[in-house]
């Protein structure tokens, strides 16, 4: 693999300096109950707790920040299925720049809601990323610039700035369990983390129903795949045939992948309230699902993102109604 498709430690650690103002360091808490069931310790980093309600924040400011005035005035449009549109969003506004975020009909409401509250404009195209990347292409014709969701080297590097946290409070972690989709949470981590700790393992967690980036790994390039609905929302998506980073890093970096049925991820979404007092959305709860399907297996300490929490309240309601108290279906 050609060297230029890594983004480095060095680029990671400037994006930490740049987005320093606009992020939260966000808390890191030790799980009682997953540590007893995996006989290591097991930290939760409470990423959802970030402002805009996701990491996807780190990755959006960092690449604004290195707008040209020019692309400033001219301003920002990018595809989203919800948490990258939000930070974008936040960014931009902060800016002073003109932003547009295009989702497709597959986006939960809550999600739309929380993109135009930041003051950017929300366009509905299609029934996939693709077809709403239809309507960004068009946007970039006429002069905008496109701030995508994942490939792109100062997202990545400001995905990254995650990992430097977790080792920064954890630094004898012997694995980390990242949620995974287009990829660029897992490469801007994986790159921040083997810099540091070239030893660490790192796991991709994706759900069952459309994991694109999974297919390609088992492929050996990128592929396409349906997009179905899921809890883990945020994780749908293509991540595009023409992909310049992120497959080549995951592919590099990444240790071991996992996939998970929707009933395991309303198991983590059910535990993460009942056990952790942590209300999260499917996509940022992959991590506590994979640790109670048995899918992690560890020596050593262990470190779950919860990477988002901007879930739709009626479905949370739902999911965490199907359980008792520790986290276990009724229906079992």
């Amino acid at each position: 693999m050609n060297d230029n498709s890594m983004v480095s430690l060095n680029e990671i650690e400037a994006a930490r300096a740049r987005v320093a103002d606009t992020i939260r360091v966000t808390p890191v808490n030790l799980s009682e109950s997953l540590s007893a069931r995996l006989g290591v310790p097991v930290h939760l980093k409470l990423e959802y707790l970030q402002r805009t309600g996701s990491f996807k924040l780190r990755g959006a400011a960092n690449a604004v920040s290195r707008l040209s005035e020019a692309e400033k005035a001219a301003g920002v449009v990018g595809v989203s299925t919800g948490n990258h549109g939000r930070g974008l969003a936040y960014a931009a506004s902060r800016a002073g720049v003109r932003c547009i975020i295009c989702m497709s009909e597959l986006v939960p409401q809550v999600k739309i809601d929380g993109i135009r509250a930041q003051g950017a404009e929300v366009r509905i195209v299609g029934r996939s990323q693709d077809e709403a990347q239809g309507e960004v292409d068009k946007l970039v014709a006429e002069g905008m610039t496109m701030i995508p969701p994942f490939d792109h080297r100062d997202v990545i590097a400001g995905q990254g700035t995650l990992g430097l946290e977790i080792l920064d409070a954890v630094p004898d972690a012997a694995t980390l369990v990242v949620p995974l989709s287009g990829g660029g949470l897992i490469a801007g981590v994986a790159a921040a983390a083997k810099a540091r700790k070239p030893e660490i393992r790192i796991v991709g967690v994706s759900m069952e129903r459309g994991a694109a980036m999974v297919a390609s790994l088992r492929a050996g390039h990128p592929v396409e795949v349906e997009e179905l609905p899921t809890l883990a929302d945020s994780l749908g998506g293509g991540i595009g045939l023409d992909n310049r980073f992120t497959f080549a890093m995951t592919q590099r970096l990444v240790d071991e992948t996992l996939l998970l049925s929707e009933d395991q991820i309303a198991a983590g979404i059910a535990h993460a309230y009942w056990q952790e007092r942590q209300i999260i959305e499917g996509s940022g709860a992959v991590g506590i699902a994979a640790v109670l399907a048995g899918s992690i297996a560890a020596d050593g300490p262990v470190v779950l993102i919860l990477s988002g929490g901007n879930v739709d309240m009626k479905q949370h309601f739902e999911v965490i109604g199907r359980a008792r108290p520790d986290g276990t279906s009724k229906e079992a």
